[in-house]
């Protein structure tokens, strides 16, 4: 990768995650921020301090991070305006006086409770804005807008952007960290049609529902050899960390909880299938050719995995399933060696680990690469 701009530029993040909206928004801000910062770039994060907001994880990271204070939530025009901890107008201007400081090349906005009003607010203060968004909700000024999401086209945003918006849509522009992108003819060479000896369950940063728990209750009732290994990964603000630990613990087969894996391309390169939750994690998954069963774990999940169950790259699951449901979907899907090994071809094909480099050739931050 060569820089176009060897001087570095300077780009401010506004993300947020929180124990409500999980931690998915920053971690893919986190992705491509480490793909700016090593051409070059100079990032700021900004961030609420809502319960949960990661800060700590971000500056470990080795970026700043500027947090705004809680406000009031305002019951405004979209459907995530109690996402924001407070109103837009608040939110742009405190951003704005940071804009002003740092004049950055880019500002990258990944929110669903912040649309056109707070951009039109930033403008003036930034060289370029880049929205990242998955619902097509909403009104942006922006020059690029990325929408990761399979089936996501152009005209998902039309009337949506103005008419010289660069638009990356679709699953080509999944932002992956890099190791995805080395493990994966490894991790698709040993996926073999067979019952599966290790299962994956990672249901997200938060979990605040404690799915990983009822999935538990089900796998162990369910009948699977008891030699099967399960990896257990939560979040380091995961509220049921303690009571999943000591299920697991009573297990009838070897199961380990990770709490806040940093290696998690290796330990999906290393799974048989896995149980997984709708959001961007559904990506990793992919590259590596990972069977999963996926939860929803909120609507605005559903257009994403309707979209993976269509390709055959996935199955899904109701939160609204009772126990026995649970049970007998997960048995079924656990022990169907041929199912498994079509759905991690069809996994394969979708993702190929390459996004955050897409995206930073539609930035202009390096060369080579075709959509």
């Amino acid at each position: 990768m060569t820089a176009s701009h060897p001087h570095g530029m300077n780009i401010l993040i506004r993300a947020d995650a929180s124990l409500e909206m999980g931690i998915g928004h920053v971690m893919r801000c986190l992705t491509l921020a480490d793909g700016l910062r090593s051409a070059g770039g100079q990032i700021d994060f900004v961030c609420r301090e809502h319960p949960g907001h990661f800060a700590e994880i971000i500056r470990s990271r080795g970026y700043a991070v500027h947090l705004l204070p809680m406000g009031r939530s305002e019951a405004g025009a979209l459907a995530h305006s109690a996402w924001l901890g407070g109103n837009q107008a608040d939110d742009a201007a405190a951003v704005a006086d940071l804009a002003r400081a740092k004049r950055p090349d880019w500002l990258i906005v990944d929110h669903y409770g912040l649309d056109i009003t707070w951009e039109r607010t930033l403008r003036p203060f930034a060289e370029k804005i880049m929205v990242v968004d998955d619902l097509a909700d909403r009104n942006h000024d922006c020059d690029v807008l990325l929408d990761q999401n399979l089936g996501r086209s152009p005209q998902s945003y039309e009337h949506r952007v103005p008419e010289d918006t660069v638009i990356l849509a679709g699953s080509a522009y999944a932002l992956l960290r890099p190791e995805f992108a080395r493990y994966r003819a490894e991790a698709r060479a040993r996926r073999r049609e067979s019952s599966p000896a290790t299962l994956l369950i990672a249901l997200g940063g938060v979990d605040q529902g404690n799915l990983t728990g009822r999935t538990l209750a089900a796998l162990a009732r369910g009948g699977l050899p008891d030699d099967m290994e399960i990896v257990v990964v939560l979040g380091p603000t995961a509220p049921w960390r303690e009571a999943v630990a000591n299920q697991a613990a009573a297990m009838p087969m070897p199961t380990r909880v990770i709490e806040h894996s940093q290696d998690m391309a290796r330990l999906m390169s290393e799974a048989d299938a896995a149980i997984g939750a709708a959001g961007s994690t559904a990506w990793e998954r992919c590259c590596l050719g990972l069977p999963t069963m996926m939860w929803i774990l909120a609507d605005n999940q559903r257009v994403v995995a309707d979209a993976l169950v269509a390709a055959g790259a996935a199955a899904t699951i109701e939160m609204a399933s009772n126990d026995r449901t649970i049970e007998t979907e997960l048995t079924a899907f656990l022990r169907d060696g041929a199912r498994l090994a079509e759905m991690s071809r069809c996994a394969a094909a979708l993702v190929d680990g390459r996004g955050v480099e897409r995206v930073m050739n539609a930035m202009g931050v390096v060369d080579g690469i075709a959509a």
